[in-house]
C-alpha cells in the first residue's frame, strides 16, 4: 500500500512538472461535442504559398469532415516547428525541409499533405543595388531571411552555395515577411532578400525591388536547385499521426479537396474566399499574387519521391545539422502518402 501511495505520489509530481514547463504530450488531442479539437501553426497565413490552410477553412472543409481546427499565424517555420515539438499545436503548414532538418536532431515529424514541388520563394534584389545581377553578385551583401534556421535559410545557403560561397562571405539578416521584410529592404537593411507573394508582387509593382531567382515554377526552380524542392505541406509528430490515424485521414481529405478546388476555380474566385485583410495593398494587387504563385500547387498533395530526394540533397550540403547525419537520414519517415491516397480514392462529397 506504502509503495502504491508513492508511485501515485511520483505520478502527481512529474504531471504537475509537465505543467509547469509547458510540455504536452504530443499524442493528445481534446475533443469537444465529440468533434476532434486541432491547433495548426502556419508560418504566415497571408502568405500565399500557405494559401491552402486558410482557404481550406473559409470553404468549410474541415468543418465537412468533422473537425474543429484553430489556425494561428506565426511569420517563422522555426518558430512553428518549436510549438509542434512543445505539443502547443497538433499541425504545422510549413515547409517540407523541417521534417529532414528534425530527423537529423532526433526528432520524428512527418508530412502527411504535400501541397507543392516547389517553394513559391522569390531572391528579390533592392532597387538601390543596381550591381546585383546575378547570385554572384550577392557575395558581401545583406541578404534577408524570415530567421535563422528557416526555410528560406536553408534556401538561402543553397542559392549562395552553388556559387562557391559559404555564410562567412555574407550576412544573414532575420527580417521576417511582410511589412517588416519591406521596411528592411527599404531602409537599407538588407541588400536581397527571398520572400514571398503578395510581397513579391507589391515591391516588384512599385518599383522597389526586382527578381534574381524565382522559384514559383517548376522551371524556375530546376533552374536554381537543380531539381524539385518539395515546400508547403502539413506535417505532425510522428507520435500523433500513429495514435490518431482517423484524424490525419480528415484533415487530409480536407485539404486534397482544397487542393483540387483550387485547379478548377481562376484567381478571383480564389481571392474572393480569402480574407479581405489579405488584400490590403488592394485587389487587383493580391489577385496578380495568386496568379503569379499559384501553379504550385501539385493540386493532389502527393509527395513526389525526386523532390524528398533533392531536399536531402541540398540540405546534406548546406545544413550544419543535416550535413554531417545525411548518410543516415531516412526519407520514408520524413513523409507518407497514406492518408492523401485514401482521400483521393474516396468518393467525392
Amino acid at each position: 500500500m506504502r509503495y502504491r501511495k508513492q508511485l501515485a505520489l511520483v505520478a502527481v509530481a512529474i504531471a504537475a512538472l509537465l505543467t509547469v514547463t509547458g510540455c504536452r504530450d504530443s499524442r493528445t488531442i481534446p475533443m469537444a461535442d465529440g468533434r476532434p479539437q486541432i491547433t495548426i501553426m502556419v508560418g504566415g497565413l497571408e502568405k500565399v504559398i500557405y494559401l491552402p490552410a486558410m482557404l481550406t477553412q473559409r470553404l468549410g472543409f474541415f468543418e465537412r469532415n468533422d473537425i474543429d481546427v484553430r489556425l494561428l499565424g506565426e511569420q517563422s517555420g522555426a518558430t512553428a516547428e518549436t510549438a509542434l515539438l512543445t505539443g502547443d499545436v497538433q499541425g504545422v503548414v510549413g515547409f517540407y525541409d523541417h521534417t529532414i532538418d528534425l530527423q537529423a536532431k532526433d526528432q520524428c515529424i512527418r508530412s502527411v499533405v504535400q501541397m507543392s514541388d516547389v517553394p513559391g520563394e522569390v531572391e528579390l534584389v533592392s532597387k538601390a543595388d543596381a550591381d546585383i545581377t546575378s547570385v554572384a553578385d550577392l557575395r558581401g551583401k545583406k541578404l534577408g531571411v524570415t530567421s535563422l534556421g528557416s526555410s528560406t535559410d536553408f534556401l538561402t545557403q543553397a542559392l549562395t552555395g552553388q556559387e562557391g560561397m559559404t555564410t562567412a562571405e555574407y550576412t544573414r539578416v532575420k527580417v521576417g515577411a511582410g511589412q517588416t521584410f519591406i521596411a528592411g529592404m527599404n531602409h537599407d537593411g538588407i541588400d536581397a532578400g527571398m520572400t514571398t507573394d503578395p510581397t513579391v508582387a507589391q515591391m516588384v509593382n512599385s518599383g522597389e525591388a526586382r527578381i534574381l531567382v524565382d522559384m514559383r515554377t517548376e522551371a524556375g526552380t530546376r533552374a536554381a536547385l537543380g531539381g524539385l524542392y518539395p515546400a508547403t505541406s502539413l506535417y505532425m509528430n510522428c507520435a500523433t499521426i500513429d495514435a490518431h490515424p482517423d484524424i490525419v485521414r480528415k484533415l487530409a481529405t480536407a485539404f486534397v479537396q482544397t487542393l483540387q478546388w483550387i485547379r478548377t476555380h481562376t484567381p478571383e474566385e480564389i481571392a474572393a474566399k480569402m480574407p479581405p485583410q489579405y488584400a490590403s495593398a488592394g485587389k487587383d494587387l493580391y489577385v496578380q499574387s495568386i496568379r503569379d504563385s499559384i501553379g504550385m500547387f501539385n493540386g493532389d498533395g502527393l509527395m513526389k519521391p525526386e523532390g524528398a530526394q533533392n531536399v536531402l540533397d541540398i540540405l546534406g550540403e548546406y545544413s550544419k545539422n543535416v550535413r554531417p547525419v545525411r548518410d543516415r537520414i531516412d526519407l520514408s519517415e520524413t513523409y507518407t502518402t497514406q492518408f492523401v491516397e485514401e482521400a483521393l480514392r474516396a468518393p467525392r462529397q
